[in-house]
């Protein structure tokens, strides 16, 4: 499955290397006050998907990422485990660039050719009640639109199950 996730550094500052400082583990924690209150946190994901649409990857598919956290979906612990983390540059809650939905949707049918993906949901739907991302503002239902015109039927979810 592939769990989408939103991340900023500093929260809504959009356009820097401060993401990909965090996720190979070069962050500056004196950078900025906000990243005093994240010092020491190691987290990876496979992909970053930036506002205009470019990809990085930081974590091969076939190796583990540390996206998901405390983590389950349909009765299975460990998401980390078993799951391709996809995080899209933007605030929890907030809107998504057209770019970012066009390359989500590519990448998803790209990783779908490859690996037995078997659905995408929000970091919100596999922790709720300790993540809410990548949140209201991510319109599930424009996702599945593009899926379905670029090929598989990859099921994703419409909102968090409360």
């Amino acid at each position: 499955m592939a769990v989408v996730h939103s991340i900023s550094l500093p929260p809504g500052e959009y356009g820097g290397d401060a993401v990909q400082r965090l996720f190979t583990n070069q962050l500056d924690w004196e950078a900025h006050p906000y990243y005093q209150g994240i010092k020491g946190l190691q987290v990876s994901a496979h992909f970053f998907v930036r506002r205009y649409g470019g990809v990085i990857q930081f974590v091969s598919c076939d190796q583990r990422a540390w996206h998901a956290g405390v983590s389950q979906w349909r009765g299975r612990d460990n998401c980390n485990d078993w799951s391709v983390g996809i995080e899209l540059e933007g605030l929890e809650g907030g809107v998504f660039e057209d770019a970012q939905y066009l390359q989500l949707a590519r990448l998803l049918c790209a990783l779908t050719r490859r690996y037995p993906l078997f659905e995408a949901v929000g970091h919100e739907h596999v922790a709720p009640g300790r993540k809410a991302d990548p949140g209201p503002g991510f319109d599930w239902p424009r996702l599945r639109s593009l899926l379905r015109r670029q090929g598989p039927r990859l099921p994703v979810l419409q909102r968090p199950k409360t």
